[in-house]
């Protein structure tokens, strides 16, 4: 295993290098001027001309390259082009919050994917399993962002239950410990805090669950049509083994790593693309600052939020897989 671990994070600097080049070169080939963005129409020439000077704007592509990727080796990720703030303080404080959502979205997918899943391949051909996989095509084929507006008008506008936007109520105060807020509330046994967190998170994690719920779901059901129909499975029938143990104590066990597979890649996309949920629900991430930053063309924000989602989707990876030997000892790793 740790020949594994050692090869796979030996892609890890390739990786990096590829998507700093990416991003580097895309963010600055896109139209707009920081600058001109920043100082708008009232701006001289020779004020704009101060501000690229000062920012090393004014440098080759290959300078600035070199400067952004000396200054990311020694943890300088530089500083925001709006508000001249670290751009690894605005990360560490919006980080958390993407964490939570990406861990509910995950959660709600997981949940209601494979019981899905599992109940459409007990009941093949019946009208559970034609009922949940119309569901689950439902799921995918929704945008996101409708499915997001449609629950805001039923349960926030229409019903009145659950909150529109933010994060929790900002008439609420929490000291600050890990930066998650329910963690943090548990932390100050602060109930109220954390019962408004769990509400404002709902609608969120819902609207990015769902659509991964249905990806979810189509794979259980193919992977446990597969296992239901193994000898083993036959002969724990054949042994007087409740339908309920065959089902979800051997079969589905064998059944979840594909289903793991995805719901690792799942996590890893809920980290880097939630921009619209976030945007669509004013959640405070690093989606949402990540859209911001591309439509201000603050270039070291960016670089450094893609290099970010980079690094936790290669190690979101890596965890999915090392998973593979505890769900099934007979994985072995060379």
């Amino acid at each position: 295993m740790r020949k594994f671990i050692f090869e796979r994070l030996l892609f890890l600097p390739v990786v990096l290098f590829c998507i700093s080049l990416i991003v580097f070169l895309a963010i600055r080939f896109a139209p707009g001027d920081p600058a001109e963005m920043t100082m708008q129409q009232f701006a001289t020439e020779a004020e704009l001309a101060r501000l690229r000077n000062e920012w090393g704007l004014d440098k080759s592509l290959l300078a600035q390259y070199i400067d952004f990727v000396k200054g990311a080796i020694t943890g300088d990720l530089g500083r925001s082009f709006f508000g001249n703030v670290q751009v690894i303080d605005q990360i560490k404080e919006r980080f958390p919050a993407t964490i939570e959502l990406a861990i509910a979205s995950t959660v709600v997918s997981a949940c209601l994917g494979v019981l899905a899943g599992a109940l459409a391949a007990v009941h093949r051909g019946r009208w559970l399993d034609h009922l949940s996989r119309i569901i689950a095509l439902f799921g995918i084929s929704m945008p996101v962002f409708w499915l997001g507006l449609m629950l805001i008008a039923l349960f926030s506008v229409y019903l009145g239950l659950l909150p529109v936007s933010g994060r929790y109520e900002t008439r609420l105060v929490l000291d600050p410990v890990t930066g998650f807020l329910l963690l943090d509330s548990l932390i100050n046994r602060d109930w109220i805090v954390f019962q408004s967190g769990v509400r404002h998170l709902l609608l969120p994690a819902l609207t990015m669950g769902s659509y991964a719920a249905g990806i979810v779901a189509r794979f259980t059901r193919s992977s446990m049509l597969e296992v239901l129909g193994q000898d083993y499975v036959r002969t724990a029938r054949a042994k007087g083994l409740s339908e309920r143990v065959v089902v979800y104590v051997h079969a589905l066990r064998n059944a979840i790593l594909p289903v793991v597979t995805i719901l690792g890649l799942q996590f890893g996309s809920f980290l880097g693309g939630a921009a619209v949920t976030e945007t669509v629900f004013a959640w405070p991430g690093i989606g949402k600052l990540l859209v911001d930053s591309i439509l201000l063309r603050d270039y070291p924000q960016v670089q450094a939020s893609a290099l970010l989602l980079a690094v936790t989707y290669v190690l979101i990876n890596l965890l999915v897989d090392l998973s593979y030997a505890l769900i099934d000892p007979r994985i072995k790793y060379s």
